[in-house]
């Protein structure tokens, strides 16, 4: 996808090693620097800049809802996955007798707003099978009273990819549950198809490639009235400033608007929006042509290694990520450092992330270190 030239050019931090880890921290390219430092220069203008710091608020929202298919109209922008699963805990005010089901390979922040003690719903959790998560497993735990389905379209434990066309037809066909997807693990990275999704949500700093502090959210307006969040603030609010605005009710705006409660985060704004138009340029589907086959190459590397694969090796459930296990992390990970080789290692997992700036010496230099350190500890 890139030429050495080209990636030295837009990615200069590369030069001098194997950075295999985007599913955790994206690099970004010079683009996205240079819209950090143009917000700066634009900042310094005080109220002057705030009417450019709102060009690039449409700007990012017009890129989001092409990401996601929807229109701006259709897009939130709040601090991050966390605050916008919380503010959707507040939209839906689960009452008694209401279910949620959550799953096994997501990150806290999809799961944990339904298991506070606060929610009054049942939860059910959606446990996965040899590292994949089931639709057959996933019907018995839908039903009448089945508020929401909260999945992450890739996983970021182990990169499992749902099947989301068969995801859906369950939901739609044994429920009239919400289906909320997390896109954190695949926007910028894999194409999306995102017809029939009732709510999205993206973290900023990852394949996108932009800054810390976004959350981008995406709710269709058919489903506006059911994630409208009576969260207090005043970007979120209709009558935020009327004259009478103390004596009647806050009154927020609908659907994703109302998942912005305070002043933007322009600065993580100028970056989103660089981030996705880079990625836009260079094409979602060129990304995915690109990186596909070497992650074929690392699956069939570590097949060959005495190792845990921890990534099912299934038709269409691969993404991004490939994660395996071994008796020694540590070790080994202390090994890949030393050779300026940077993947997640965790409670015993090892994660790889294979973007559009890695190239398949990347993959070579990976699996010829990890080979040689499995024999050496």
């Amino acid at each position: 996808m890139l030429t050495p030239d080209s990636r030295l050019e837009d990615f200069p931090s590369l030069a001098a090693r194997t950075y295999l880890n985007t599913a955790a921290e994206g690099i970004p390219p010079l683009p996205v620097i240079d819209a950090l430092h143009q917000y700066a220069r634009d900042k310094i203008l005080g109220m002057d800049g705030r009417e450019l710091h709102e060009i690039q608020w449409a700007e990012a929202k017009s890129e989001i809802a092409q990401a996601y298919n929807l229109t701006a109209d259709e897009i939130g922008i709040c601090s991050c996955t966390s605050e916008a699963y919380n503010m959707a805990a507040v939209a839906l005010q689960l009452q008694e007798g209401d279910e949620v089901v959550i799953n096994d390979l997501d990150f806290p922040a999809g799961a944990t707003p339904w298991l506070q003690p606060a929610c009054p719903a049942a939860v059910h959790v959606w446990r996965s099978r040899d590292g994949a998560l089931r639709v057959d497993d996933l019907v018995p735990l839908l039903n009448e009273k089945t508020r929401l389905l909260t999945v992450s379209l890739v996983s970021f434990f182990n990169g499992f990819k749902i099947p989301l066309d068969d995801v859906r037809a369950a939901v739609r066909r044994h429920s009239s549950a919400l289906l909320a997807l997390d896109v954190t693990q695949a926007l910028g990275r894999v194409p999306l198809d995102l017809d029939d999704v009732d709510f999205v949500v993206s973290s900023t700093h990852k394949w996108i490639l932009a800054s810390h502090g976004g959350g981008l959210v995406g709710v269709p307006q058919a489903r506006a009235a059911e994630w409208t969040a009576p969260a207090g603030g005043w970007f979120n609010i209709e009558n935020a400033f009327d004259a009478d605005r103390f004596d009647q009710p806050a009154v927020s705006k609908p659907g994703a608007a109302s998942f912005t409660a305070g002043m933007p985060n322009y600065a993580a704004v100028y970056a989103i929006n660089a981030g996705l138009r880079y990625i836009r340029t260079v094409g979602v589907e060129n990304i995915a042509e690109h990186a596909d086959p070497l992650v074929r190459a690392c699956i069939e590397g570590l097949k060959a290694l005495s190792v845990d694969l921890l990534t099912p090796d299934e038709p269409g459930a691969l993404a991004g990520i490939v994660s395996f296990r071994h008796e020694k992390p540590a070790a080994i990970q202390a090994i890949l450092r030393a050779a300026d080789i940077h993947l997640m290692s965790t409670d015993g997992r090892m994660r790889v992330a294979i973007h559009g700036y890695n190239s398949a010496a990347d993959v070579e230099t990976f699996l010829a270190v990890l080979r040689q350190a499995l024999k050496d500890v």
